[in-house]
């Protein structure tokens, strides 16, 4: 059974296709008109080990808000509906990434119950975190963008900064990298698990 996406979203500010393969190599063609955006989305799927297209184009001439934001939530639709019923999935996932100075934590459960959690944030330096992007990507929309997705997927998604730094995009790049890691081992399909992987013996994406 092939897990495979092709979502669309249009509004009056943005315009997001997105193809996925959650049983894929890594292989990206993403375009989303915010380039340090690109750069984690290529790093999240390359570690997941997902096939990812996105083609988006967005008033991020005003403000990347709008883009950020439908693109996640186009992003977790397709995640969403590659899942189908959950079978045999393994539900659980979770790792480490390192970054330079950075260390990241990431536990997915693919629980059928959205939960964003971003914690363990004091571990930045109260010098502030400097974001160096042309297009000013703060840790701020990486949150949103995370969120987006696990509201779309009714995943729950638990992130916490073991090891903080004044850099934001060691410390991003940590989390859309252990991210993967973790949404990959969750999504993997255990062959001696047969139906659902809950004592409730459903799981409702």
């Amino acid at each position: 059974m092939e897990r495979k996406s092709i979502q669309k979203r249009k509004t009056n500010e943005t315009e997001v296709e997105v193809i996925l393969n959650i049983d894929g190599e890594g292989k990206t063609n993403i375009n989303t008109g915010i380039d340090f955006l690109n750069h984690m989305l290529d790093l999240f799927a390359f570690f997941a080990m997902f096939d990812l297209d996105i083609i988006a184009t967005g008033d991020v001439n005003i403000d990347i808000h709008h883009s950020n934001e439908d693109i996640g939530i186009t992003l977790g639709k397709a995640i969403k509906e590659c899942l189908k019923d959950a079978q045999g999935i393994n539900r659980f996932g979770y790792a480490y990434a390192p970054m330079d100075d950075v260390l990241v934590r990431a536990v997915v459960d693919i629980s059928g119950r959205s939960r964003f959690e971003y914690t363990e944030k004091d571990n930045i330096p109260t010098s502030g975190v400097k974001t160096n992007t042309k297009d000013e990507y703060t840790l701020n929309e990486a949150e949103h963008f995370l969120e987006s997705i696990c509201q779309q997927c009714n995943l729950n998604l638990n992130l916490g900064i073991v090891k903080g730094s004044a850099d934001a995009h060691h410390v991003m790049e940590a989390t859309f990298k252990a991210f993967g890691l973790a949404l990959k081992q969750a999504c993997s399909i255990d062959p001696r698990r047969k139906g659902i992987t809950s004592t409730k013996g459903v799981i409702d994406l």
